[in-house]
């Protein structure tokens, strides 16, 4: 046996599909798509999920649900963070990526009540929640409101 004998075992290698090149090609006239029909002309396909006419399934099930807001640009913090902070002139969104504390950009930054604050700082963000509010003014610290 030489180099030049060897052959991929049979039915190891497969013909191309080549389609619409003439009645010698054994796809031909039609292409193989078949005499008239949906899925015989050009363009023609049907959407994922479609059934024949039928309602499809997507349809028939209930939905449920909902989409939630993007949260990009949004930070929320809570109280027990600004603890670990030492006594400030004022914490500001600008200052709070300065000390890493938040990551990213920034659009909009709450502050919610969680955990407990001992030194008074006076606090600049976009909305506060209640609990938050009245915690940080039983110290003696601020709540500003950025627009």
């Amino acid at each position: 046996m030489k180099i030049q004998d060897l052959r991929p075992a049979i039915g190891a290698k497969k013909r191309r599909k080549i389609v619409g090149r003439g009645p010698g090609s054994g796809h031909g006239k039609t292409s193989t798509r078949g005499h008239k029909g949906q899925m015989s002309r050009s363009g023609a396909g049907r959407s994922p999920g479609f059934e024949g006419g039928q309602m499809p399934l997507i349809r028939k099930i209930p939905k449920r649900g909902f989409r939630k807001r993007p949260t990009a640009g949004y930070c929320i913090l809570n109280l027990d963070i600004f603890s670990k902070l030492k006594e400030e002139a004022s914490v500001t969104p600008e200052l709070l990526k300065e000390k890493r504390i938040i990551k990213g950009s920034v659009n909009f930054l709450k502050i919610l009540g969680k955990g407990e604050i001992k030194v008074p700082v006076h606090i600049k963000a976009h909305a506060f929640s209640k609990s938050a509010e009245e915690k940080i003014k039983s110290v003696g610290g601020k709540c500003e409101i950025i627009k």
